[in-house]
């Protein structure tokens, strides 16, 4: 009886842990749609390559050959962007990426990669700035604005 007791006073404890399991958010991307910087690094830089749409929806577009936005947590710049997209085939191959901060605390690329995901685009990609764009793309020597 004792043991009986003593297990079901930890039931609360493990139905919490479960509950907080299943309450994690998951990400609007999955994993092979996370370009890593040297990847579209290497794409810029060779002439004969095709060359994504690269979109910023930060701050600052500082890769060569992006479109400015504008941070994507901003409706006006989400409509922006929606309104932007809506002239591109559903196949279109888009790279977008903020890089204001690390993902986890990133306002701008779930709302955009959503908008992606809600219009059906099918060969969308969020540039994996895993810390920040300074740390990520800049301090490496990737292709920037002049």
């Amino acid at each position: 009886m004792k043991n009986r007791k003593t297990l079901l006073s930890f039931l609360p404890i493990v139905i919490i842990i479960f509950a907080s399991f299943s309450l994690k958010q998951t990400e609007p991307w999955k994993q092979d749609q996370l370009m890593p910087p040297a990847d579209l690094a290497a794409i810029l830089n060779n002439p004969a390559a095709m060359k994504p749409l690269i979109i910023s929806i930060g701050p600052d577009a500082l890769l060569k050959g992006s479109i400015d936005i504008g941070p994507a947590n901003d409706k006006a710049n989400l409509d922006k962007l929606k309104q932007f997209l809506t002239k591109e085939k559903k196949d279109r191959s888009i790279v977008i990426y903020c890089g204001c901060c690390p993902f986890e605390h990133c306002p701008n690329i779930r709302p955009a990669f959503i908008l992606l995901n809600e219009m059906k685009f099918t060969n969308h990609k969020l540039l994996a700035l895993q810390h920040n764009i300074k740390i990520d793309w800049i301090n490496k020597g990737y292709p920037t604005v002049k």
